[in-house]
């Protein structure tokens, strides 16, 4: 039986300016504010997704970019009441935003909470003057420090920190002190993960100098300990929460679940039927391209994956998780039974990766250190 509860993923695409390590969809905003009738597209586009959609009830949206900041509380409003006409929310639906720092002015976190919003996730990525000018980003610390201080005002206490490491010169003290300062400011989730060079960045193509990967490694087991101490557990791979403040939208991606993307360039995911119509969705990547074809019948681009697929879909997902999975967790959301993956289990027993708990798997110390080797183990 497929799960009604659904996830909402919106992608909002401007910035005010691209960073170097960025391989998002963003679009550096060439006016003081984004087009309001870019939320026009986002109904629009909502409507074309709605026949697949019977009995499910929207768990969770996310709000990602880009910088959805950028947008007037009244935007988001105007979003979420159109939405709730066409489609039933759970009572206690999560509702992320994604904001810079620099981007909030005051008294705006009040206005997004009153258009529904009751969770933020506030990309610092570190506190150091140094750092943040090497990342170029367009916040200070302070900006972050009064950014928190707003959410406070706001009611908004369920918030998340972005922290990075590893950063371009960054020593193992100066790594440590960005911990520190997050967890002074006591948000309830922190996300804390390596900075990577990706295809298509401005830092790919002429790499800012380093630490090495065992300093890296370093970094993250000292930074993991002192997140450990102060009570914010490991979930997975870069998430950390205090008691009851996992990101159950991220949640809902790493067991595998359905999502709806809507937006320019975001990507959705629906079980019509296990196994044989799990439908990726893909939307035009250029927000003018997106709005244009928004107007149409069909928004974007689908396709069906393919059943023999599906395992390492799966575990893709659900061994970013420090829980990892079920043999019925892999029953109910591919549709597929567990002797389909038996030999790959067993062989990533055999070599330390997994390790079995009940009817169930997770990823060992060494399996998340090297996760891409366990991933590939189930690639058919």
């Amino acid at each position: 039986m497929i799960d009604p509860a659904l996830a909402l993923y919106v992608h909002m695409p401007w910035c005010v300016r691209k960073c170097p390590y960025c391989d998002f969809n963003s679009h550096q905003l060439k006016s003081a504010a984004p087009d309001a009738s870019y939320i026009d597209a986002l109904i629009r586009d909502f409507d074309t997704e709605l026949p697949r959609l019977k009995d499910r009830r929207i768990a969770t949206v996310f709000f990602g970019g880009g910088t959805p900041s950028l947008f007037q509380p009244e935007d988001f409003n105007r979003l979420l009441h159109a939405v709730r006409q066409r489609i039933a929310f759970a009572e206690d639906a999560e509702i992320t935003l994604e904001a810079n720092p620099g981007t909030v002015e005051r008294g705006r976190f009040a206005g997004y909470r009153d258009a529904g919003v009751n969770r933020v996730s506030l990309g610092a990525q570190t506190f150091a003057p140094r750092a943040l000018a090497a990342l170029a980003r367009i916040h200070s610390a302070d900006d972050t420090h009064r950014a928190v201080a707003e959410l406070r005002t706001a009611g908004l206490d369920n918030f998340n920190l972005d922290l990075m490491y590893a950063l371009p010169q960054q020593t193992f003290e100066e790594a440590l002190e960005d911990v520190r300062v997050a967890i002074e400011l006591e948000p309830a989730h922190i996300s804390y993960y390596q900075l990577t060079l990706e295809p298509g960045t401005v830092f790919h193509a002429r790499p800012p100098p380093l630490p090495d990967e065992e300093a890296a490694w370093r970094i993250q087991a000292a930074g993991q300990a002192l997140l450990a101490k102060s009570g914010y557990a490991q979930y997975e791979v870069s998430a950390y929460a205090r008691g009851g403040a996992r990101c159950r939208h991220n949640l809902n991606y790493w067991r595998f679940g359905d999502y709806v993307g809507i937006g320019a360039g975001a990507h959705g995911k629906l079980s019509l039927e296990l196994p044989q119509r799990v439908l990726r969705t893909t939307k035009p990547k250029q927000p003018r391209d997106y709005q244009e074809q928004s107007q149409a019948p069909a928004v974007g681009e689908s396709s069906y994956v393919l059943p023999k697929d599906l395992p390492f879909e799966f575990m893709l997902n659900v061994l970013r998780l420090n829980e990892g999975f079920t043999g019925d967790d892999y029953r109910r959301r591919t549709g597929l039974e567990l002797d389909s993956i038996a030999a790959q289990i067993a062989a990533a027993e055999g070599r330390g990766l997994l390790t079995s708990r009940g009817d169930g798997w997770y990823p060992s110390e060494l399996g998340r250190r090297f996760l891409n080797d366990l991933l590939v183990s189930f690639l058919q």
